[in-house]
């Protein structure tokens, strides 16, 4: 992680300035200045058998509701504390460690097409466990259901939605270039749904399939992740048996310039291993990697 308690010249709040990045990689913002301009669109059918299984066992113990979104969660947290450059995003033109681990999820009061929607963002340790992902998570969701009042992130909304467009537009841009130095007040980037680490949606619970989302030129989220619904599929083992496996479909998309194609590709297998493994995500991480200054 980037935390330190001494900031140095050209760190923003809520990230530290890689300063020790090779040449190109400093220059590849410059070449591609957005989000939209460097985003990698990925796919992945991983088979979630033995994560359900898990699940189940838990939800037996009495952790009423845990599925695979809080393993998803626990999964990225625990890359996180392996890979860090995965925590990385890009604000000026330049490529920072983030300071925090930041979950920003979409969530609707209820199930219906009248209910309202808002934001949630979770803030974890790269030591957090399933167990603190479940626990975070059930305090905000509940928080947030139970108030029919809004959160930060709607009351700002709402303020600058009755401006005058041509105001709005203003403050907006004036928006952009406070970020762009990294100069937004920390009670905006916490309210704001375009700063944090990575996005994620559930897409299962709506019963579709995942969509490629795009990822926000505004703000610093570096990675969404879209997924589906469980579903079977019927394959002979290497014993030549006919098996019932569960799989789900995730989508990724992800901002190219914050780590290269092997540092990805490193994550992406330790991502299966984890898929194969849960019961990993149960203990805290034995060793927690810091990002590169």
């Amino acid at each position: 992680m980037a935390k330190n308690d001494k900031r140095r010249f050209g760190d923003r709040k809520d990230g530290r300035l890689i300063r020790s990045l090779p040449g190109f990689s400093r220059f590849i913002p410059y070449i591609m200045p957005t989000r939209n301009d460097a985003t990698n669109l990925y796919e992945e059918r991983m088979e979630v058998s033995e994560v359900d299984r898990r699940l189940r066992r838990l939800r037996v113990e009495g952790y009423k509701g845990i599925g695979i979104l809080h393993f998803l969660i626990a999964a990225y947290i625990r890359l996180v504390s392996m890979l860090p450059g995965l925590n990385r995003f890009v604000a000026g033109r330049r490529i920072y460690a983030a300071n925090d681990i930041v979950v920003v999820m979409v969530v609707k009061r209820a199930l219906s097409i009248d209910a309202s929607e808002t934001t949630i963002k979770l803030h974890f340790e790269p030591t957090d466990t399933i167990f603190d992902v479940y626990r975070k998570m059930n305090e905000k969701i509940d928080e947030i259901k139970a108030s029919d009042e809004h959160n930060n992130t709607e009351d700002v909304a709402e303020a600058l939605s009755h401006l005058p467009r041509f105001l709005l537009r203003f403050v907006i841009l004036v928006l952009r270039i406070l970020d762009y130095f990294g100069w937004l007040p920390e009670s905006l980037t916490e309210a704001s749904p375009f700063h944090g680490s990575l996005i994620i949606t559930d897409l299962g619970s709506l019963r579709i399939g995942p969509v490629f989302h795009h990822i926000y030129n505004f703000g610093t989220l570096p990675i969404f992740i879209a997924f589906g619904a469980k579903h079977h599929v019927y394959e002979l083992d290497r014993h030549g048996n006919m098996v019932d496996n569960k799989y789900v479909d995730l989508k990724f998309s992800l901002d190219e310039r914050t780590v290269d194609g092997h540092y990805m590709a490193q994550a992406f297998q330790a991502w299966r291993y984890l898929f194969q493994h849960p019961e990993i995500l149960e203990q805290p991480p034995t060793r927690i990697v810091d990002d590169i200054y």
